[in-house]
């Protein structure tokens, strides 16, 4: 049988995808399966035997020692320090978390000019969207003073002009610690989630642009915009490389999203400029008085009747003591020393500090769009059925407010 092929008409080749050039070999793809099957053995398996050790021995010695359970997060984790399988399983999620990013350092600095070269391009060339970038913009202390997350370079190293080896380190990791769990069959994730939930909750509401605070490589910030297509999308990052990575992918995608290397607390942008300003999984990598200030520079920034939606992990008061316990690992062992502190402000407290009224602040659980059916998604935007429990991406806890004058 002879098969036909078609060939379409000659046309102007697509810019290349950035985040599909640093493939890996087939023994880099070997090492990156290992390290997420076993980082699935240790933060499921092994995480599921750490509770039951505190359960059935460090629980019933605390109380036996003190008359009563431990009363929180920090009692707990004093009585699991001293415990053999607690210092097994954190030395192990410790180790993991380096060669998280170690197993796909090699495929990205093989093919690091290639990257380089593509962002160029894309910085350069024509297409939709913006790339700004300060090269004397001072790098915070949260951020310069260490590795967050434990990857080499943090979010903004540069090791040679226009550099995206710390971006494309960062996507390619992000891959292995999730396992490659992208739920692409619906598009989950949290901005995808935050979106829905804001169009069927706020039935009608367009946006016309929105802000998305420390947008790394916009791998959160691209969904709003699939969402609401008429809505312009700026993202600001204190990292050159996350941003050019961002713009490259976004121009490749044909995104018209627009990047910004700024420190939040000190946006350039006027009085009143954004219909929604957003983030996720950022604020909890400040300090207190950062956040402050960049809670202002949000409630600056938003319009009239504009909305601020971030998304972290449940606060202290959201959960029962050791999980709360558990979530604090990553403020001890992960480069994240602000986390514990962060989960247990009191967020409405924080937001009417910035300039937002009491009445207008909400926080609450909204499902993982990917994870859940449609009906069910807008039943839980609604308000008519509850969210699933937090874990395993099954939901997301967010926060927010809305500025007067609507």
């Amino acid at each position: 049988m002879t098969h036909r092929t078609h060939t379409p008409p000659t046309a102007a080749p697509a810019p290349a995808r950035i985040d599909e050039i640093a493939r890996p070999s087939h023994d880099e793809a070997a090492r990156q399966r290992f390290v997420s099957t076993l980082r699935k053995r240790i933060m499921v398996d092994m995480a599921g035997r750490l509770k039951d050790t505190y359960l059935g021995e460090v629980e019933p010695g605390f109380r036996a020692a003190q008359g009563r359970a431990p009363r929180d997060a920090r009692e707990i984790r004093r009585a699991m320090l001293p415990h053999p399988y607690f210092k097994a399983w954190s030395a192990l999620r410790y180790a993991a978390q380096e060669m998280t990013w170690w197993s796909v350092q090699p495929q990205v600095e093989r093919q690091l000019p290639a990257l380089i070269d593509t962002a160029r391009r894309a910085a350069a060339g024509p297409g939709p969207g913006s790339l700004r970038l300060d090269a004397a913009l001072p790098v915070p202390r949260d951020v310069s003073s260490m590795d967050i997350h434990l990857m080499p370079g943090c979010f903004h190293t540069e090791y040679q002009p226009d550099d995206v080896a710390v971006a494309a380190v960062y996507w390619h990791g992000t891959e292995v610690f999730s396992a490659g769990l992208k739920m692409r069959h619906k598009g989950g994730g949290v901005a995808r989630s935050i979106a829905e939930y804001l169009r069927i909750s706020r039935s009608g509401w367009q946006p016309e642009r929105l802000l998305d605070i420390g947008c790394s490589a916009a791998n959160q910030l691209l969904p709003y915009l699939d969402v609401f297509p008429a809505c312009e999308g700026h993202g600001v990052d204190i990292g050159a490389p996350l941003l050019r990575f961002a713009h490259a992918r976004a121009r490749a995608l044909g995104y018209d999203a627009h990047f910004s290397q700024q420190d939040a607390t000190r946006l350039d942008y006027p009085d009143a400029h954004f219909d929604l300003v957003v983030s996720s999984f950022f604020l909890h990598e400040q300090s207190q008085e950062t956040n402050r200030r960049i809670l202002r520079e949000a409630f600056r920034v938003l319009r009239p009747g504009g909305v601020m939606v971030h998304m972290e992990l449940p606060p202290a008061s959201e959960v029962e003591p050791w999980y709360d316990f558990y979530l604090d690992w990553d403020a001890y062992y992960n480069n994240e020393p602000h986390y514990s502190a962060f989960r247990r402000l009191d967020l409405a407290a924080e937001c009417v500090r910035a300039g937002f009224p009491r009445d207008r602040f909400f926080s609450r659980r909204i499902p993982n769009y990917g994870t859940v059916s449609d009906a069910e998604f807008a039943e839980s935007a609604r308000g008519e059925r509850p969210a699933p429990a937090h874990g395993n991406g099954a939901s997301w806890f967010i926060f927010g407010a809305t500025k007067p004058g609507d």
